[in-house]
């Protein structure tokens, strides 16, 4: 019986097939490793008013974020900005709600056969695009985190929020107020959960840990109170000409 051919490393064959092996290993090492570096935090929002009722519907219109604890010296997870599109069409901004990350770019169209004029007096993140007829608008970047509020200067009871966040792990409950925020870090950090009629609320939690109840207080009216950009209330007769 001839003897069995021994393995030659050194052939073509035998290089490829051992370089597949490592790369497969690297990948299953790497996905392991993502595995156990990521966790699911999740848990329930409620939105009460001033007794203490729960607005029926109202969970859904929040929105939850988590920011990770971080070791000194180790960089911020950073998010790609994106470029999204809040409307002006039938005296509305549409989406009434919109969150991005910072650095993020967005439009804002209009669709009505009137002028609007959008502005905004938050912070680092102020802004005015001036009288826009239909068909035409402009674009603000927001480099601030925050909850930004978002008016029109033609008509007072147009009001949006762009709420900028500085973490890719974000999003909005279920109708039930349940949500999931998937692929977080493991270990602690702070999750903030904000309504347009309350305050931004924050909460020290641990995202291996136990799903959590979160609740927010409805004290605000709809269309908070406001002056127009340039300080001075809005006036009637200008309402009615548009």
């Amino acid at each position: 019986m001839s003897p069995r051919p021994q393995h030659d490393p050194g052939r073509p064959g035998a290089t490829a097939a051992t370089a597949l092996a490592v790369a497969l290993a690297l990948v299953l090492g790497l996905s392991l490793v993502t595995a156990a570096g990521a966790a699911s935090l999740s848990g329930t929002v409620s939105v009460v008013d001033e007794r203490g009722r729960a607005i029926r519907g109202a969970a859904a219109e929040t929105v939850v974020w988590f920011e990770p604890d971080r070791p000194a010296g180790e960089p911020a997870v950073t998010t790609e900005p994106e470029r999204e599109e809040m409307i002006t069409v039938r005296k509305r901004f549409i989406p009434r709600v919109l969150v991005v990350p910072t650095g993020s770019t967005v439009e804002f169209p209009n669709r009505d056969p009137i002028l609007h004029n959008v502005f905004s007096i938050s912070g680092e993140n102020r802004f005015d695009l001036g009288l826009v007829p239909r068909g035409e608008g402009g674009s603000h970047t927001f480099v601030e985190p925050g909850v930004v509020r978002v008016f029109c200067n033609v008509h007072h009871d147009m009001v949006a929020y762009v709420v900028v966040v500085d973490t890719p792990h974000f999003g909005s409950p279920a109708k039930d107020g349940r949500f999931r925020l998937s692929g977080v870090p493991e270990g602690p950090g702070t999750l903030h959960v904000w309504h347009e009629r309350g305050q931004v609320s924050k909460m020290r939690v641990d995202s291996s840990g136990p799903p959590v109840r979160l609740q927010v207080r409805a004290t605000r009216p709809l269309v908070p109170p406001h002056l127009n950009k340039a300080g001075r209330p809005y006036s009637r007769s200008r309402r009615s000409r548009y």
